[in-house]
């Protein structure tokens, strides 16, 4: 597993979740107990930008031996440094959700580090004390349920719009995954067969926002991840738009706090809004000219094999991508309870942003364009019309075939 008998070598990880760093350095310090392999640990954490700093490591030749890619485009950008992993041991475990975004000509080129999914946590203890019994799965009945709330003197949202990918990757997802066909939509919007404006289902998303707006709390664009999870947790609002990444947070904040989901209604369509969006946020990947790969190779399945790998998942409530890597119920909280049960009753919609034209570059100029409408800079004509035109401008970098 390791070359013992020569000098040392250094196992070069670079992670992208801040929350779970200390989770992921108590998995590689006892790694480095079992096998002798020394490992280098670094995260991008604090307002890092993972992909931004992950290409200048790259430019500076500073590459590191296992890094995270988020598929689908971004495999695109990453699959000529990554490592084929078609052969590895639980390549065929993955889950059916996460398998397309690694997948390119029938190879698989990363291991999912896990299931994630996002719609509005909701406070369930301040729901039953504004007299709400049943939890809403259309717009109408959140509008109800944010009324009966602000009447109870409590404040139905809690919204972190200072956050671009909050923005431009969650809340935006909603209207692309509604539609639909949402990956058919997808590539008519991004071959100019299909536009985003006059869409009846982005028109229905944005009253969506404005509710979230009407009954949220003051200053949203001054309203970053880390205060929109702490307000929450003090009970300074019922709900936020956020995801099951969260679960570690709350768990250190409000340990008690009872919790769950809510979909992110656009309409009245019950059947339709009652699902929650769920995939795979990253994807492990070893570069394909490191010197370590052989030892990178090794400890993923070490990770996806072994009692420490699945003590990692708990700790850092990561919800299992590979279908034999079995986490006794409850441990990992009811966030991820409530995935679980959505992904097990084929209520989910797709992750989507990794798959715009551009990618990053795209949702953070469409986030741009969300926060001017936010602060009432523009209109819904104007922001639909901006959004038309980053995807346009998008098209022309990325050269899709002609409509």
């Amino acid at each position: 597993m390791g070359n013992r008998g020569e000098s040392v070598r250094t196992l070069k990880i670079f992670n992208f979740k801040v929350e779970m760093a200390e989770q992921l350095n108590a998995l590689t310090q006892r790694y480095q107990e079992e096998t002798g392999v020394q490992i280098e640990l670094d995260t991008c954490g604090g307002g890092c930008d993972y992909s931004a700093e992950l290409k200048t490591r790259f430019n500076s030749g500073d590459k590191p031996d296992l890094f995270f890619v988020a598929g689908y485009t971004d495999l695109d950008l990453w699959q000529e440094y990554l490592e084929d992993l078609s052969d590895e041991p639980w390549a065929e475990e993955i889950q059916e959700l996460a398998r397309p975004g690694i997948i390119k000509n029938g190879q698989i080129y990363g291991m999912p580090l896990a299931m994630e999914g996002w719609g509005f946590i909701y406070n369930k203890a301040l729901f039953r004390k504004a007299g709400i019994e049943t939890a809403p799965v259309t717009l109408s009945g959140l509008r109800a349920a944010a009324e009966r709330l602000q009447a109870a003197g409590i404040t139905p949202f809690e919204n972190g719009y200072a956050e671009w990918w909050v923005l431009g990757n969650h809340l935006l997802n909603t209207a692309f995954a509604l539609q639909p066909d949402p990956e058919k939509f997808i590539e008519e919007a991004g071959s100019g067969s299909a536009r985003l404006t006059g869409n009846e289902t982005f028109e229905a998303w944005l009253d969506l926002i404005d509710l979230t707006l009407e009954y949220g709390q003051e200053a949203p664009l001054q309203t970053d991840y880390y205060t929109q999870v702490v307000h929450f947790a003090d009970g300074q609002a019922a709900m936020m738009q956020q995801g099951s990444w969260t679960q570690l947070q709350l768990d250190k904040l409000a340990p008690d706090l009872d919790i769950g989901f809510l979909p992110m209604p656009v309409n009245d369509d019950g059947v339709r809004m009652d699902k929650l969006q769920i995939g795979v946020a990253n994807y492990w990947g070893v570069l394909k000219s490191s010197a370590m790969k052989e030892e990178a190779k090794a400890f993923l399945r070490w990770l996806a094999s072994s009692g420490a790998g699945r003590k990692f998942v708990v700790d850092a409530r990561l919800i299992p991508a590979l279908k034999d890597m079995s986490v006794p119920e409850g441990q990992l909280g009811p966030l991820a309870a409530d995935i679980m049960s959505y992904m097990k009753e084929g209520k989910t919609l797709p992750w989507l942003w990794q798959r715009y034209p551009g990618y990053e570059a795209t949702t953070s100029q469409m986030s741009v364009q969300m926060q001017a409408y936010i602060g009432g800079q523009i209109r819904r004509e104007k922001l639909l019309a901006e959004f038309q035109r980053i995807w346009d401008t998008a098209r022309s970098f990325v050269h899709y075939p002609p409509a």
